[in-house]
């Protein structure tokens, strides 16, 4: 009787080649899985630790204020003089 684990009495035969394909596909599966899932809810390993994406800075928040109209001119002037004065960090020549 000819049986998968004795091909034509010279070992395992083509089929061995398989298992790295089985493997592979249960890797890519569980990685599409969880970032799918659970990566998603949990904010995944890109968000900042205070529940924040990373590059969402003070400045950044204000700057897409201003930019959707949500204040005004006066308005993001003064909240960016306030930042400046407690981070040091903003550009007064309108861009930071």
């Amino acid at each position: 009787m000819e049986t998968l684990a004795n091909w034509h009495g010279g070992g395992p035969g083509p089929w061995i080649l398989l298992f790295p394909l089985i493997w592979t596909a249960v890797i890519v599966g569980a990685v599409t899985v969880l970032r799918r899932t659970g990566w998603r809810t949990a904010g995944g390993p890109w968000r900042a630790a205070g529940g924040r994406p990373a590059g969402d800075s003070p400045l950044a928040v204000l700057g897409r204020r201003f930019a959707s109209g949500e204040i005004d001119e006066d308005e993001y002037w003064r909240r960016l003089s306030v930042l400046d004065d407690q981070f040091g960090t903003a550009n007064k020549g309108g861009t930071h």
